[in-house]
C-alpha cells in the first residue's frame, strides 16, 4: 500500500490470498510465485469512492482484474467507482508463460456518495432511488431485433436477427431481470426454471454440449450486484457472480448501445466465439410501444449491396454479407461487389430471409415494380431449394403477424451460375398504402435445406 493514501475515507487493508498457481509446461518457467502479484490501490484526489489498480508485478503477459463490485477487465491498470459504503474484495490475476496466479486486497469504502448514484442511466436503469424494488426488463420480444448476432468488431448484428416472437417456448421471453439503485445495485434474475443459452456456450450452465441454442433447466445465483463502467469512450454493464441477462453467451459483461426509460440495447461477447457478437433489446416489464402512424412517401429505394446503400437491411435467419467479392464479375453483372446470402439448415431456419423496415410507408401509386440481380451457384441442392426469388410487402405495425399482411410476388431464376435480372411487378396493389416493410427471400421457404446465394442490386423502379 502506498504511503501517500492518507484519505480517512479509504482505508485500505491487505487481505491477500494465492488464490491459485498453475504450471502450464514446466519448460516455459516457473508459474509465479504468490510474492509475485502485487498492485496499488490510488483513490482520486477528489472522490476517495473512485480508485485506480495498478500492476506492481512486473512484466507479465496479461493481468486480469475483478474489482468486486461487479467490474471487470484486462491490463495493467483499472479505475473503479465505488459509490456505496462497504468492503469490496478486488482480485488481480496475472499470467506468464509458466502459468498464474492470483492474490487479493480488501478496500473499505468508509461513505457512500449519493452524488455518485444520482445519474441519469443508473435512473434509466433502475427506476431512481426512491424505486425501492427496482426496475424490470423484459426482452423486447415484439420487436424485430431483440436478439441478433454480427461480427464482434462492429456495432449492428449484420449477420442475424431474430423476427418478432421468434424464440417463443424456449425459456427466453418470460425471464425478468430487475435492477435496483437503494438495495447496493443489486441485480435479480427470475427465469422461471428455463434460460435460453447459446449452444456453443451452454457447457457454461450445465446446458451440454455445443449444437443449436436450447432451453437449460437453471436456477440462478442469489446476492448479484451490477455496475456501469466507462472504457474507452464506451460504456459497459456487468454483473457479479458470473451473473448474465437471459441469453447466456458466457459473458457477464455488455456494451450499453441504447439506455433510455423504455430501451435498453446491449452488446455482449461470445465466449466460445470471440469472433461473434450478440445483441439484447430489452423494454421495460409491462411497457406497450405506442403506435405511430407512418407517411406515404415515394422515394428512391436502391441498393447495390457494395457497402454504400442506403437500405438498412435486417438478417433473419441467414447469414448475411454485404460488400462481399462477387463470384462471376461477367455477363450482367460486373460489379466488384455483391452480398453474399446463406441459408441456414435446420427447423428453425426454414422461414430465413433479408428484410427491411422503412420508416414511411411506401407510395406505390406511380412506382411498383422492383428490379433484382441475382446470382444462383449451380452447387446447391435443387429442387430441396427453390430456384426461386420471392419479394413481399409487408405492414410492420402488425408485429409478430406482418406476415398475414404481406403481398408477394415469386419469380423463377431460369438459369443457374449466371447473374440473372428480375423483375418483381406490385402494379395490381398500387393503391395499396399499408406496407413499410420489404422482404426478400431467395430459395424457398419451409423447408430445412441451406443454400448460397448472391445478390447485386435490389431497386425501386
Amino acid at each position: 500500500m502506498k504511503a501517500h493514501i492518507n484519505n480517512l475515507v479509504l482505508l485500505l487493508y491487505i487481505a491477500t490470498g494465492l488464490i491459485g498457481c498453475q504450471v502450464e509446461d514446466p519448460e516455459l518457467g516457473p508459474a509465479p510465485s504468490e510474492e509475485q502479484v502485487k498492485f496499488s490501490a490510488s483513490p482520486s484526489s477528489d472522490n476517495a469512492n473512485i480508485i485506480t489498480f495498478k500492476n506492481e508485478s512486473g512484466p507479465v503477459n496479461r493481468a486480469i482484474w475483478d474489482l468486486g463490485n461487479g467490474q471487470t477487465g484486462a491490463g495493467d491498470q483499472l479505475t473503479g467507482s465505488f459509490p456505496l459504503s462497504g468492503d469490496y474484495v478486488v482480485k488481480l490475476t496475472i499470467y506468464t508463460s509458466g502459468g498464474s496466479a492470483s492474490s487479493t486486497k480488501t478496500i473499505n469504502i468508509a461513505q457512500t456518495k449519493p452524488e455518485m448514484l444520482d445519474r441519469a442511466d443508473y435512473n434509466f436503469l433502475t427506476g431512481g432511488g426512491s424505486n425501492v424494488p427496482g426496475k424490470t426488463w423484459v426482452i423486447d420480444k415484439e420487436a424485430s431485433g431483440h436478439l441478433g448476432v454480427g461480427p464482434a468488431e462492429k456495432s449492428v448484428p449484420e449477420w442475424y436477427t431474430a423476427a418478432p416472437n421468434e424464440k417463443k417456448d424456449l425459456g427466453f421471453y418470460d425471464d425478468e431481470m430487475t435492477f435496483t439503485l437503494s438495495n447496493n445495485l443489486a441485480y435479480t434474475y427470475v427465469n422461471n426454471g428455463e434460460t435460453f443459452a447459446n449452444g456453443a456456450n451452454a457447457a457454461g450452465i450445465n446446458g451440454g454440449g455445443p449444437g443449436d441454442d436450447r432451453a437449460v433447466s437453471y436456477t440462478p445465483p442469489t446476492g448479484m450486484k451490477w455496475s456501469i463502467t466507462e472504457e474507452g469512450g464506451k460504456q459497459f454493464l456487468s454483473i457479479s457472480g458470473g451473473g448474465f441477462i437471459a441469453y447466456y453467451t458466457g459473458m457477464s459483461k455488455y456494451e450499453i448501445l441504447a439506455l433510455n426509460d423504455t430501451e435498453l440495447y446491449l452488446k455482449a461477447a461470445d465466449k466460445a466465439t470471440p469472433a461473434n457478437a450478440w445483441y439484447l433489446k430489452l423494454v421495460p416489464k409491462g411497457f406497450t410501444r405506442p403506435v405511430v402512424e407512418k407517411p406515404l412517401k415515394t422515394a428512391n429505394l436502391l441498393d447495390k449491396f457494395d457497402g454504400t446503400g442506403t437500405i438498412p437491411w435486417r438478417a433473419d435467419a441467414i447469414i448475411y454479407k454485404p460488400n462481399f467479392d462477387n463470384p462471376f464479375p461477367q455477363g450482367l453483372h460486373t460489379d466488384a461487389k455483391v452480398a453474399y446470402y446463406q441459408r441456414l439448415q435446420g427447423e428453425a431456419n426454414q422461414y430465413g430471409n433479408l428484410q427491411t423496415t422503412l420508416d414511411y410507408r411506401i407510395d406505390l401509386s406511380t412506382r411498383n415494380k422492383f428490379k433484382m440481380k441475382v446470382f444462383f451457384p449451380g452447387g446447391n441442392e435443387y429442387p430441396a431449394v427453390k430456384q426461386q426469388v420471392a419479394v413481399k410487402l409487408q405492414n410492420s405495425l402488425a408485429g409478430g403477424n406482418a406476415w398475414q399482411t404481406q403481398t408477394e410476388v415469386i419469380k423463377q431464376v431460369p438459369q443457374l451460375n449466371q447473374w440473372v435480372e428480375l423483375e418483381f411487378d406490385f402494379s395490381a396493389i398500387s393503391s395499396t398504402t399499408i406496407y413499410d416493410q420489404i422482404v426478400i427471400q431467395p430459395g424457398g421457404e419451409g423447408h430445412q435445406t441451406p443454400g448460397i446465394f448472391y445478390l447485386g442490386l435490389f431497386e425501386l423502379q
